[in-house]
């Protein structure tokens, strides 16, 4: 089996240096993971390129709930990308789409622009766009690096046909990422059924903060189905499992 690049979905700092120890080839930062991934703090950027050696791509993400933008989230996401790439990011990821779900080609191409010599990522928006193949046409003729897919399904497992398909028509015009519910055990049959180069997934384990337990009538999570006593961190160990199972 060729190498293949390990990247693995942090939230904080705190995990990426913990995603290096396991073995990581390089780090997609994010905030909010519960939300699918949102923008993540300057200073966890900061704090992580100071502890690891590995590249740290982040995060250019708003809100969750879809991926058309406003006037005033748009600008939101420039100065966020244009801070943290100043702060020492090594690429950003995004996706915008348009209302019909089609890429928003002229606002991903400002989002490229600002990039400039640094890695320009278009994340798992591209699952829920019509015509992929017609998609990563789009994305390349922009200049986009890389394409984060799970094959447009919830997980890449079940998504192998048309992940390999994808794959095949980029050829070596872009880069594509596949994630979605890799593990340790799916992670060679998911590499050897597409011929992936890079693979992506979060490796967490819980870790109690018991500041919260000794009061349960008082509430400050948002959604009612996260413990207030509980926090997740990336476990190196699993990183590592997977990191093994790829080499």
């Amino acid at each position: 089996m060729k190498k293949t690049t390990l990247e693995i979905c942090c939230a904080s700092a705190a995990d990426a240096v913990e995603a290096e120890k396991g073995g990581a080839d390089r780090i997609e930062l994010n905030s909010a993971m519960v939300f699918g991934g949102l923008t993540p703090s300057i200073g966890d950027l900061i704090e992580a390129k100071k502890r690891i050696n590995i590249p740290v791509v982040v995060m250019i993400r708003p809100r969750s709930g879809g991926f058309c933008c406003s006037e005033i989230e748009f600008e939101v996401m420039k100065k966020n990308a244009e801070k943290l790439l100043a702060a020492g990011a090594d690429g950003i990821v995004f996706g915008i789409l348009k209302e019909d779900g089609s890429p928003d080609i002229e606002k991903n191409k400002i989002m490229r622009k600002i990039a400039g010599d640094k890695e320009a990522v278009f994340h798992r928006a591209f699952d829920i766009v019509s015509d992929p193949f017609a998609a990563v046409d789009q994305l390349t003729d922009i200049g986009i690096d890389r394409i984060l897919t799970s094959g447009q399904q919830a997980k890449v497992e079940d998504g192998l046909k048309l992940a390999r398909e994808i794959i095949n028509y980029a050829g070596d015009r872009i880069e594509v990422l596949l994630g979605g519910g890799i593990r340790e055990h799916n992670v060679k049959k998911i590499i050897l059924r597409t011929g992936a180069e890079q693979i992506h997934l979060s490796a967490f384990k819980e870790i109690f903060d018991n500041s919260a337990s000794h009061q349960t009538k008082v509430s400050f999570n948002g959604l009612k189905s996260l413990p207030e006593n509980k926090y997740k961190i990336t476990d190196s160990k699993k990183v590592k499992a997977v990191k093994n199972n790829i080499s």
